[in-house]
């Protein structure tokens, strides 16, 4: 988001955490390169619910590409959120989440920034809850308080990834080997910056296509496969070192071993920055309890009906949480849903065919006697 705070002198301080160009993967010496190839769509999940006609699910469109849209838009951006949380059938919550319509109110941010400014984040937490809650509480304060905010806002914010991480190490406090993905949501003005370490997902709802602004961190894909195994580590049926389903995750330090060497499992996060348009009607993050049972498509078709019926946030996380329950999901559940405008979206309107058609000469005859009881 360089573009973001114009010409303003940065850096504000000495920086804690070297990072190199935006363009590179390396943050500082704590993080590893990882390749980073076009994202691939030849496979997606179906969207199968008992609770869904099958004329539902026919109308349903194919995800999309990221938006490419590059010009500053003009249209009233007016940010709210709804959430929900279940533990599903786990016995513990572990998930933790941040909705910051205005941003202002939880932090002192000390800049003119663009507005409206807002922040949101999904924590999936695994090995208990510390980890989770400590990057709920503090991954937005190492964000703003870092001496590339506001100017570099990528830098920012990759940068505070790696010193949430650390910082958690350091707390005595808490349980170290306890993990969490993190995935959150930066807004200032128009421009909206996704940063994702883990498997949970945002997907934008743009005119009722889905749109997935991140990337699910399994081990098993094929880039994250190829950087784990050149950092020396081994994945067993799926699983980094047979023991986790992710390949990126702040925590989990007894395997990551001593502060500052490479370690196969990542806390870099991967970013996606796009400009939201009068089409961008809203953000959908959620953690894999609810990807695992619905698509990227089913999930933006249901909040899309949703708001058009009552234009309330909250409650399509609930009706999300409650279908992805009803499909007997495995995991625990949180779903954050972030609307670009005070309106419901509008309904689609399906130009009609004018195509003249006729009918032959034989056709009409045979018509003629259908009709004449012959």
């Amino acid at each position: 988001m360089s573009g973001v705070g114009g010409g303003c002198p940065c850096p504000r301080g000495n920086s804690e955490c070297s990072i190199e160009d935006l363009n590179g993967d390396t943050v500082g010496n704590l993080n590893q390169n990882a390749a980073k190839p076009p994202r691939d769509h030849s496979v997606m999940r179906h969207c199968i619910s008992s609770s869904w006609s099958a004329e539902t699910e026919s109308n349903m469109n194919i995800v999309g590409l990221k938006s490419s849209t590059e010009e500053k838009s003009n249209f009233s951006l007016v940010m709210r959120s709804g959430s929900c949380s279940d533990k599903g059938p786990k016995q513990y919550m572990e998930d933790e989440f941040i909705c910051a319509d205005i941003l202002s109110e939880c932090v002192d941010l000390g800049e003119d920034l663009p507005s409206p400014a807002a922040f949101y984040g999904v924590f999936d937490g695994h090995g208990g809850v510390d980890a989770a809650s400590f990057a709920r509480k503090n991954i937005l304060k190492f964000i703003v308080e870092d001496a590339h905010f506001p100017c570099g806002i990528k830098k920012a914010v990759k940068c505070a990834f790696v010193k949430a991480d650390l910082a958690f190490r350091d707390a005595s406090a808490l349980d170290s080997s306890s993990g969490t993905t993190a995935l959150i949501a930066l807004m200032l003005g128009s421009s909206m910056l996704i940063a994702n370490a883990g498997d949970s997902r945002a997907v934008l709802g743009k005119r009722g296509r889905a749109i997935e602004l991140s990337k699910d961190h399994k081990p098993n894909c094929t880039s994250e496969r190829l950087r784990i195994e050149k950092l020396g580590g081994v994945i067993y049926d799926g699983y980094l070192y047979g023991q986790l389903s992710v390949a990126r995750a702040l925590g989990d330090w007894h395997i990551k071993g001593s502060k500052g060497s490479k370690s196969p499992l990542s806390s870099e996060p991967e970013l996606e920055e796009i400009v939201l348009t009068e089409e961008d009607e809203f953000l959908i993050m959620g953690c894999d309890g609810l990807w695992d049972v619905m698509s990227s498509q089913c999930a933006v078709t249901m909040v899309r009906r949703e708001l058009m019926q009552h234009n309330d946030p909250t409650t399509c996380a609930k009706v999300l949480v409650a279908e992805a329950l009803q499909r007997n999901t495995c995991d625990n559940l949180t779903v954050v849903v972030v609307c670009f405008s005070k309106d419901p979206p509008s309904k689609i309107e399906i130009p009609r065919s004018y195509r003249r058609r006729s009918i032959s000469a034989e056709g009409l005859d045979l018509l003629k006697g259908v009709l004449n009881g012959r």
